[in-house]
């Protein structure tokens, strides 16, 4: 045991009973890899409905027991996202705290993936990876030689690839169920909708919306790729800082999570949020106050289910691509139920959703 791992060690002491006792979760790993000088954590929230499937997310922090909070956070709402999309896995989610992100390709890196396999592989299948921030399909093949327990490796690889595009068409097929309900039609001419962060996701969203005759507005960090994006489809660009209080009909978040808090709600003017970014809400109380502005919210872990489900669709159930369009596009009718819900119980759209989730969960594995 190394000087490092005690240094890391006082982080534990400070957080890790805290931490742990909140979360509700099944399992959690989490080993000092001394070879590559990384954390590794595994949360496994829940099995009800399958094994523990989630990204593995590679990422700097300042301590490690921020790393082991982001672990259990995202664990967590995998569960509820896996129940939400009806989907025979649960909850789970692993974080590469690293000192730096290493290029893609390098010894460095394979090392790093290699090693965070054997750790999977030790799980026997009840936690499955697949790629998140800072990982990808190439990264999935690393790991799928180590072990099993992989979704989302290249198609050369015999996996299904980046779910990216799946998760943009279910957030399309969710834009149009908001909007339809916001406004009392689908149809999307005319309506100006505002993409922050035009990555994989966004980008592909961006043309989706366009397609239909929307009016796109785009935002990035990058600002390059954000004139490409807008550029691409006859649109405007607002710059990040000016993001909240631009005028649009849908703010479709698809960047960083935490946008929607008690500062930012009350500048929007928007009629609906509905996007692809992760954890929209800064805490549960934004979604009452995004119900008292007016303001639908189209629950993210519900709309961003599509990668999960291409996931779970192409290399668990064997789908053909005309089962995984219609189960995306199912994605716009689970939130027009989680509307109809919160209508008819005066309750938050991210309460109904909760609902639906906890209602499978306690019904257990379908068949």
């Amino acid at each position: 045991m190394g000087p490092a791992f005690r240094v890391r060690s006082i982080d534990f002491r400070e957080m890790f009973d805290d931490l742990v006792r909140a979360w509700g979760g099944e399992s959690l790993v989490a080993r000092f890899d001394e070879p590559t000088q990384a954390w590794m954590f595994i949360g496994v929230h829940s099995t009800v409905l399958g094994p523990a499937m989630g990204g593995t997310r590679m990422k700097t922090y300042d301590a490690p027991a921020e790393a082991l909070a982001d672990v259990l956070r995202l664990s967590t709402a995998m569960t509820f996202k896996q129940a939400a999309a009806n989907v025979p896995y649960g909850g789970g989610k692993a974080v590469l705290a690293v000192h730096e992100i290493s290029e893609r390709g390098s010894a460095k890196r394979a090392l790093l993936l290699e090693r965070y396999a054997g750790l999977v592989e030790s799980l026997h299948g009840t936690y499955v990876t697949a790629a998140d921030m800072n990982t990808g399909a190439a990264d999935m093949d690393v790991i799928g030689g180590s072990t099993t327990h992989v979704l989302g490796r290249s198609r050369e690889a015999g996996g299904s690839g980046d779910p990216a595009p799946s998760t943009a068409t279910g957030v399309f097929h969710g834009v149009v169920a908001s909007v339809e309900r916001a406004f009392g039609s689908p149809d999307l001419a005319g309506r100006t909708i505002l993409v922050q962060g035009t990555g994989a996701v966004g980008g592909r969203l961006v043309e989706l919306l366009s397609d239909a005759g929307a009016t796109l507005l785009v935002t990035d960090v990058d600002r390059e790729r954000a004139h490409d994006a807008a550029g691409a489809v006859g649109g405007g660009v607002v710059e990040p800082d000016a993001v909240i209080g631009t005028a649009c009909d849908v703010y479709a978040p698809c960047a960083t999570g935490g946008v929607l808090s008690a500062t930012s709600i009350p500048k929007l003017r928007c009629a609906v949020v509905a996007g692809a970014a992760n954890n929209q809400l800064a805490e549960p109380a934004d979604a009452e106050r995004l119900r008292e502005s007016g303001i639908l919210y189209a629950p993210d872990y519900v709309i961003n289910a599509g990668g999960v489900i291409h996931l779970a669709g192409y290399e668990t159930l064997g789908w053909d691509d005309a089962q995984m369009a219609a189960r995306l596009a199912g994605i716009g009718q689970t939130l027009r139920n989680v509307f109809d819900a919160a209508e008819h119980e005066g309750i938050t759209t991210a309460e109904a959703a909760d609902r639906l989730a906890l209602a499978r969960l306690d019904a257990g594995p379908a068949g």
